[in-house]
């Protein structure tokens, strides 16, 4: 799919447009402007700002608080806000919108939909992921926490690990085992759990620059009701499975803008730095712009298949692993430009540990080397380039899988 942009997109863009200058200052320089304070406040007050104008949720149904914007528009949409510098949502609704969110939707039940949708977009609900545990990363389906039926209430008992944003959630989406007896793909339950009781506990985890943006999450005798299963009880494999085709698929409309955008400030990182006319700094700025291009097709490809009602699916795995891999190359673009300067950190480090530096940021270095150390991250989370070579080796290419080795 390439956006032709017709006259009721262009529309929507000046609607947009015109939103936008309503809404933000004149002196408004993009988020990355704010101080760590500032961006806090700010991100508070355009998150309820977002939600009152139905813009949260582009892509949900308007019955649940959602735009209900065709693709086109949320690709217009993600557009315009990357050019005023402006975030798509809150520090935690990549978890509770684009994934669990979405996954309510599919998965979810009339009554599940009523009860949690309007109040992720509330913000009554703030939610985080309890998927990995320290003995199942890559290999989810061996989790060992687990839950027991009892009475009207599950009972959680287990370890999370690398929960990102845990300590400013409420709820948390947990898989559990719920048979023990089953095949370790079976027997797995997705529950929906409340995390303001003394049965959860979330520990911090500190970084090597300062931040703990990753937590441990400890179950010990947690409750949640027995009516908050997505799917059926010892069917969860499948709903998560769908939740990371959102979580991979869900971005493909906005991350090409986002690291269009960047592209954008590494040329004029090269300019500034006075080797723009460098024939290999040419080159390969060249090929970062050519591989964002790419990226921008992959993701019409898959807008276009949701725009056509499939659902996400394995080859939601060959977006992720482009964006991930390119951008440690990029990054290691960035640093090489810089040359000395990037063994000294000049100025704030990025306010985010995730993609790109927040737009409005300084050219400075620690904004580079800051998304440098975050672009190695994103070859890990939400499943390594490792996992997904595998993923779409044996699921979309169907590839014989990889020899185990022999047990003894």
């Amino acid at each position: 799919m390439e956006p032709t942009y017709d006259a009721s997109a262009e529309e929507f863009r000046q609607k947009i447009q015109a939103f936008l200058a309503e809404k933000l200052p004149a002196t408004w320089a993009g988020i990355g402007a704010l101080d760590s304070e500032q961006v806090a406040e700010f991100q508070t007050t355009w998150r309820k700002t977002l939600a009152e104008n139905s813009f949260l949720a582009p892509a949900w149904p308007t019955e649940y608080g959602g735009g209900g914007l065709t693709e086109t528009e949320q690709v217009v949409l993600a557009e315009e806000f990357q050019r005023a510098g402006v975030p798509t949502g809150g520090s935690n609704d990549a978890f509770s919108i684009q994934m669990v969110g979405n996954t309510i939707l599919h998965w979810g039940t009339p009554e599940q939909k009523a009860e949690f949708l309007p109040k992720i977009i509330s913000g009554e609900h703030v939610w985080c992921q309890g998927y990995s545990e320290p003995n199942a990363g890559s290999d989810l389906a061996s989790l060992g926490c687990r839950a027991v039926l009892d009475g009207d209430e599950w009972v959680i008992d287990g370890q999370k690990i690398w929960t990102s944003a845990g300590q400013f959630a409420n709820w948390i989406f947990v898989l559990c085992r719920t048979d023990h007896d089953a095949p370790k793909h079976r027997g797995i339950s997705f529950l929906l759990c409340p995390m303001d009781q003394d049965g959860v506990e979330v520990r911090p985890i500190e970084m090597l620059s300062g931040e703990s943006d990753f937590n441990e999450t400890f179950f010990t005798e947690a409750r949640t009701p027995k009516d908050n299963v997505i799917g059926e009880v010892n069917g969860g494999w499948a709903v998560a499975m769908t939740l990371l085709g959102y979580e991979r698929g869900e971005a493909a409309a906005t991350m090409p803008v986002m690291f269009r955008a960047e592209v954008d400030k590494l040329l004029a990182l090269a300019r500034e730095r006075g080797v723009s006319d460098d024939p290999v700094v040419r080159q390969r700025l060249a090929q970062a712009y050519i591989e964002v291009e790419i990226m921008r097709l992959l993701g019409m490809r898959t807008l276009t298949r949701f725009l056509k009602g499939e659902q996400p699916g394995p080859g939601e795995s060959a977006f992720k692993l482009y964006w991930s891999e390119y951008h440690k190359r990029v990054t290691e673009l960035a640093l090489d430009i810089l040359g000395a300067d990037a063994m000294v950190a000049t100025g704030p480090l990025p306010l985010v540990s995730f993609h790109a530096d927040l737009p409005g940021a300084g050219n400075h270095s620690a904004s580079w080397i800051g998304t440098f150390f975050n672009a190695r991250a994103g070859t890990i989370y939400a499943g390594t380039s490792q996992v997904q070579r595998n993923i779409l080796g044996e699921l979309v290419l169907g590839l014989p899988k990889e020899p185990r080795p022999p047990t003894s």
